[in-house]
């Protein structure tokens, strides 16, 4: 999750192309924080580790209620129009959305699974409360599988024949091919791929995080989702992850402190 984490909050005050597409950036600057994308992941992730081995039921009703709980707590996250209103109806339902907040918050379903199934399934339901498109279901699966197959070994090229093959997403445009148009969108499609291919091309998790700032557009989100595939691939130097845990408030930082030992 702290991969997920730190990609939005060093991707954040790059967003709509403010960081100049280019991979020479600092880090932090006093501007960067945390988004919706973190809150959402910490409520997806508190979530999933109440109703471990719950049935399908069970886990929608508890995403949903940590999903709630969590976005009232913290109002200002900057939510979509749409999600914001989901957050304040007293029955909420899902709204056929492709957008990438499926994706974004999914990380803590590829951390908890022991069969690629599993965590299909895990995502499919955490994208079901509010993204019920075939689309926003795609983003939120493919993303935790790539998260699954790089923390059980599989290497970049397998990854990404799986993804392509099960989901049918194009990774053929590299970096370079995708970054002088790519514009601010906030689709589950043209999110996801990218942010898959920031993943395949990064060379360790900080090159990971760089690359994903570096194609602009919506690139806290995009980096949220990069960073969650490289930490499951690299892991996270603990420098990072004590500079994540600084920017964060202490009930999040609670979260995610605890969810990095539960899935040990």
């Amino acid at each position: 999750m702290y991969g997920a984490i730190l990609g939005d909050i060093i991707g954040s005050p790059y967003e709509f192309d403010r960081g100049g597409k280019t991979k020479d950036f600092p880090l932090f600057v006093p501007s960067s924080g945390y988004t919706d994308d973190t809150v959402m992941t910490v409520a997806v992730a508190e979530a999933l580790m109440k109703t471990v081995g719950k049935d399908d039921i069970s886990v929608k009703y508890e995403v949903q209620r940590a999903m709630q709980k969590w976005g009232r707590r913290y109002p200002y996250a900057g939510y979509g129009v749409r999600f914001r209103s989901w957050l304040h109806d007293k029955d909420p339902e899902p709204y056929n959305s492709y957008g990438n907040g499926s994706a974004m918050r999914v990380s803590a379903a590829g951390w908890l699974c022991d069969t690629v199934e599993e965590t299909r399934r895990l995502a499919r339901l955490t994208a079901e409360v509010t993204h019920n498109h075939p689309e926003g279901i795609k983003g939120a699966e493919s993303t935790a599988c790539a998260i699954f197959l790089a923390r059980t070994g599989s290497g970049k090229e397998a990854i990404k024949e799986y993804i392509v093959r099960e989901f049918g997403y194009d990774l053929s445009r590299t970096c370079d091919e995708i970054r002088p148009k790519y514009c601010h969108v906030e689709s589950c499609q043209e999110t996801v791929p990218e942010a898959i291919t920031a993943f395949l091309e990064g060379t360790g998790f900080e090159d990971v995080i760089r690359t994903a700032v570096s194609l602009g557009g919506d690139c806290d989100t995009l980096t949220c989702i990069a960073g969650s595939m490289a930490e499951a691939f690299y892991g996270v130097p603990e420098e990072l992850k004590e500079e994540c845990l600084k920017r964060l408030p202490e009930d999040i930082a609670a979260v995610v402190k605890k969810f990095d030992g539960f899935r040990k």
